[in-house]
């Protein structure tokens, strides 16, 4: 089965068929968050290392960080927000840019073994980023679109997806190394959404094998109780063969649903993460303390 390994200094993630499903926290990426682009522009990183300790505490694996802000100096304040998160957490990270400079100051300073988010399948894109994938031996995620835009045939996206892995073949960078997003569109907007990503994700894991992700939220844009629509989409996506998501751990529903998910899906053995997660404690004198003795029949 395939395993895409992500590491930190001192830690590895490991992202498989076979291995619990991964949750990438979303939350560093000052994209709508205008609170947070201007302290990130200032090189306040207070609320970058806040919503990094929260991610981990709530169950997040691993970290997106994003550091896209219009009109400032993004390669400086993606490698500072890089330093900062990986001084405070052992968490491996996703280093999320469309800007060459911007990832490859990232990938710079980086300890360990990142993912890089993202390439598409678009030629001048691919003939940048995927030799810089490989020069710094990351993984990258595959984003199922390119020149022509996003189609809503699962087989053109599928298409796309196998053109990035083979064009990353060459670059001497292996499947396991590229984690495909299929592309979650909103439900609200195209009622076959949900459809076509489990049609994608299924086709990538029998005939290419690669491990796969997505923006989980897009898909309830636009509805009330988003958290609802996504805890449903997630484990129907893990069903589907869906191995990890960029989505934010800190929603109790949806960490509940990926957590039911590996334990449906057998990647929990005994549920002892389960239980880890949600078993009530035991109030001091209760339990077998109480009365020492069993009951019996």
């Amino acid at each position: 089965m395939t395993i895409t390994t992500i590491s930190s200094a001192t830690k590895e993630v490991k992202i498989g068929f076979d291995q619990p499903f991964v949750i990438i926290g979303e939350r560093i990426n000052p994209t709508g968050r205008k609170i947070l682009a201007e302290e990130m522009k200032v090189g306040d990183y207070s609320r970058v290392e806040a919503d990094a300790l929260a991610q981990v505490a709530a169950g997040a694996q691993m970290l997106d960080v994003n550091a896209g802000i219009p009109l400032a100096d993004e390669p400086r304040i993606l490698a500072e927000a890089i330093t900062l998160v990986q001084s405070i957490t052992d968490a491996p990270l996703s280093i999320d840019s469309s800007i060459i400079e911007a990832l490859e100051a990232g990938l710079s300073v980086y300890q360990g073994k990142a993912l890089v988010n993202s390439v598409t399948g678009e030629d001048e894109v691919l003939e940048r980023v995927l030799p810089l994938v490989a020069k710094y031996g990351a993984s990258v995620v595959a984003i199922s679109n390119d020149e022509t835009g996003i189609s809503e045939d699962p087989n053109e996206r599928f298409a796309v997806a196998k053109k990035i892995v083979e064009r990353a073949a060459d670059y001497g960078i292996h499947y396991s190394d590229v984690i495909v997003d299929p592309l979650v569109m909103p439900i609200g907007a195209i009622n076959t959404a949900g459809l076509q990503v489990m049609h994608v994700v299924r086709r990538l894991r029998e005939e290419l094998k690669v491990n796969t992700t997505c923006g989980a939220s897009n898909v309830s844009f636009g509805l009330p109780n988003r958290n609802g629509i996504n805890s449903a989409f997630l484990t129907m996506a893990m069903g589907a063969g869906m191995t990890s998501a960029i989505t934010s751990p800190l929603h109790a529903e949806v960490m509940a649903a990926v957590r039911g998910g590996d334990v449906m899906m057998g990647h929990d053995p005994d549920c002892s993460n389960w239980i880890k997660a949600y078993r009530e404690p035991v109030a001091e004198g209760e339990g077998r303390a109480r009365g020492g003795r069993r009951r019996r029949g």
